[in-house]
């Protein structure tokens, strides 16, 4: 039985380290788009990158806490901001529909970037 929980707690560190690593690539694909220019395109990019850059370092996390916990929680807490900042838009604007739109769009590049990392040969087999 302890044995168990040591490989679920390996294999939970084992998905952080891979949600760090492909973020890092990830980031490192998105090179500076100027967007003609427009500085409100320019902070709304630099603000994704910055937030999706400190959801993969640990550095202001308690220690008792795992990369793991973190990567389970923090989208949680992601989701309630954009609920509570989209509760103060106009409803004509469709707060929800656009909230649902950016989470599709982020949840596609994740697993863009899991199957651009798929592809590569690491000598082992993969049960999907």
């Amino acid at each position: 039985m302890c044995g168990d929980i040591e490989s679920d707690e390996t294999l939970a560190e084992e998905y952080y380290a891979r949600f760090v690593a492909h973020t890092r690539r990830y980031l490192a694909t998105l090179g500076d788009e100027s967007h003609g220019g427009d500085p409100v395109y320019a902070y709304l990019d630099a603000l994704f990158r910055n937030t999706l850059s400190a959801a993969a370092e640990l550095g202001g996390a308690p220690e008792d806490i795992s990369g793991y916990d973190r990567l389970s929680m923090e989208p949680l807490v992601y989701a309630r901001l954009a609920g509570f900042m989209a509760a103060h838009q106009p409803l004509q604007e469709d707060p929800l529909r656009r909230l649902i739109e950016a989470l599709m769009t982020g949840y596609t590049e994740g697993e863009e970037i899991m199957a651009q990392a798929h592809g590569h040969d690491h000598g082992h087999d993969h049960t999907h």
